[in-house]
């Protein structure tokens, strides 16, 4: 039937039986003309106002409602006017509240029926939180299997009250059912993605045995509210487990630093450059050029960032000097992050000659170009393993922060402001132990651990760039900024997380020994702090003063000298190289 005069046989009929009812009441004769005079006024309102008759009932809001509510309240006031005086006013209030209701009613309980789940509900699922998330995912569940049962939510205020008749509890009141035993739980939805990766942590170690899956809902920007929420239940992952969620990143400061200028990330394809490209795109820099000279990983960035149409591929190394003043001329970069390096520390170890040449040359390299053309800032990201280096990874990083600094504090950078990060390691990244576990998982191997004590810093690469362009932004020149990491992570423990989230019983972890060059502890850095900035997240290590005329001669020495490790020792009098442990 058309909608139009569907809705108007409801207007009638409905307005005949609510006034019938309030003469009744009232005691009163039924007035023919004055029900006729009321339905018309209505039907004109709900013909001109808001499309009344167009919306829909069964995809009806609490704002159809309202609305359905404004069209019977304005034609209210022309023939309370008409009809003015005390009886009348009191009689035409009564009929409109009375009308209101029942229209209302019609509309929420078609609204229930129409959308009520014919699916039946064989599983239960909590869900912690009860924020806009968890409202969402709750309503998106009534079309599924599943049962919510409880929100469980840490703020008392919320506590013991309900949502849909769905109560509110606290964690210790869960706690309490699980003792008695009293459900059989099949699903953990945590709405609380903002949380810091303790919270979460200690939510997954606390239930992961309960819980039959526990699955976690991303932040809003990792996913589109318009595809719905459920659909982007994910099972948690070690990630989630780990991530830092750095509650002082400043996006307004890195925007202000980046926006509108033209930035050149060397090592653009690999891990952490190509992460650094997305974040120069995201805080819209005007220009970003991608240099690297690996032919895949560049083909892999330049392809991701084709609609963004601000980003230019360069393949060269950053051993050609001659190239990169090429590649400055042309392109006349404002900031250049310089990502570049040889970062596995056993290659490293295997390839002495080579990682002193890409790191050591290649950073020296890019600091004085940056310096010839006038670059506003270098950011050179650095590592944890430059602190006390055992490895040639580490020990080569370090000299690269000596130069960084000791080239601006001799004032020798002409306007360039010359910084260096230091940071742990990456979640992801490539080499790194996550990718090497995943993939001994996915095969069915055990997993290799090298020492069941040994441990390490742990950030998602998102996070960890994202404070590398806060910390750029503070720069002067000369400082060395210290990311906080958090607690360092036993690598046995990551291993055993990740064969429970796997899923797989069959899988062990077997020990290896450590490697040549590897820590069995990274450094705590802030033991290395001299000074805080304004941000808790990154602190400014103590400057190393090394005179820079002796330290360029002390690199060519190293370039061509027989005992390499021995040259760096003299470098780097902190360097205690570890062959075996």
């Amino acid at each position: 039937m058309n909608k139009k005069i569907l809705n108007f046989l409801v207007i009638i009929v409905l307005s005949f039986i609510t006034f019938w009812w309030t003469f009744l009441i009232f005691h009163y004769e039924f007035d023919l003309s004055l029900v006729l005079s009321v339905i018309s006024l209505r039907m004109l309102a709900s013909y001109s106002i808001f499309s009344d008759y167009n919306l829909s009932w069964s995809k009806s809001t609490t704002q159809t409602f309202l609305m359905k509510s404004i069209v019977y309240i304005i034609p209210f006031f022309f023939y309370a006017i008409y009809y003015y005086g005390e009886f009348w006013l009191s009689f035409l209030t009564s009929e409109l509240f009375l009308y209101l209701f029942a229209i209302n009613f019609m509309m929420y309980s078609y609204n229930y029926f129409m959308n009520k789940s014919k699916i039946k509900k064989s599983k239960d699922v909590v869900i912690y939180g009860s924020g806009n998330s968890a409202l969402r995912l709750e309503n998106e569940f009534k079309n599924s299997e599943y049962k919510v049962i409880y929100f469980v939510d840490d703020d008392k205020v919320k506590q013991n009250r309900s949502i849909d008749s769905i109560q509110i509890i606290s964690p210790q009141t869960l706690d309490k059912y699980i003792d008695k035993q009293k459900y059989n739980f099949d699903m953990l939805a945590i709405t609380i993605p903002t949380s810091n990766q303790s919270r979460i942590n200690e939510i997954f170690e606390k239930y992961n045995k309960v819980f039959k899956t526990i699955k976690i809902l991303p932040s809003l920007e990792e996913r589109f509210i318009k595809n719905g929420v459920k659909n982007h239940l994910k099972d948690i992952s070690v990630e989630d487990l780990l991530a830092r969620r750095p509650q002082d990143l400043d996006k307004k400061a890195i925007e202000a630093f980046i926006k509108d200028r033209v930035i050149l990330v060397t090592g653009a394809g690999g891990s952490i450059g190509s992460e650094c490209v997305r974040q120069c795109v995201r805080y819209k820099a005007s220009f970003v050029v991608m240099l690297d000279n690996s032919e895949f990983n560049l083909y892999k960035i330049d392809q991701e960032m084709a609609d963004a149409k601000v980003c230019v591929p360069v393949m060269q190394t950053v051993l050609d000097t001659e190239a990169l003043e090429k590649t400055f001329k042309k392109y006349n970069p404002d900031i250049v992050i310089h990502t570049s390096a040889y970062k596995h520390v056993t290659l490293c170890e295997l390839n002495i000659d080579e990682a002193i040449k890409n790191n050591i040359i290649g950073t020296k390299n890019i600091i004085d170009t940056s310096c010839k053309f006038d670059v506003k800032k270098v950011i050179l990201t650095s590592t944890d393993k430059a602190v006390r280096p055992t490895n040639v990874m580490g020990a080569t990083k370090r000299v690269c922060e000596l130069y960084a600094q000791n080239i601006s504090l001799a004032n020798l950078t002409n306007s360039t402001e010359i910084v260096s990060v230091r940071f742990g390691n990456v979640l992801g990244s490539s080499g790194s132990v996550i990718p090497k576990f995943k993939s001994q998982i996915k095969k069915g191997k055990n997993l290799t651990v090298t020492h069941k004590d040994i441990t390490r810093y742990f950030m998602l690469i998102s996070e960890a760039c994202e404070l590398v362009l806060q910390a750029g932004s503070l720069g002067r020149g000369a400082e060395i900024f210290i990311l906080d990491m958090g607690e360092p992570i036993k690598i046995y423990d990551l291993a055993k997380k990740m064969i429970k989230l796997s899923g797989k019983k069959d899988i062990d972890i077997d020990i290896v020994g450590l490697k040549s060059g590897e820590k069995l502890y990274e450094e705590l850095l802030i033991s290395d702090t001299d000074k805080y900035t304004k941000y808790n997240s990154i602190t400014i290590a103590k400057p190393t003063f090394y005179d820079i005329d002796r330290l360029n001669k002390d690199i060519k020495e190293l370039l061509v000298c027989e005992d390499k490790l021995a040259k760096l020792k003299d470098i780097v009098p902190e360097f205690q190289h570890r062959t075996n442990i």
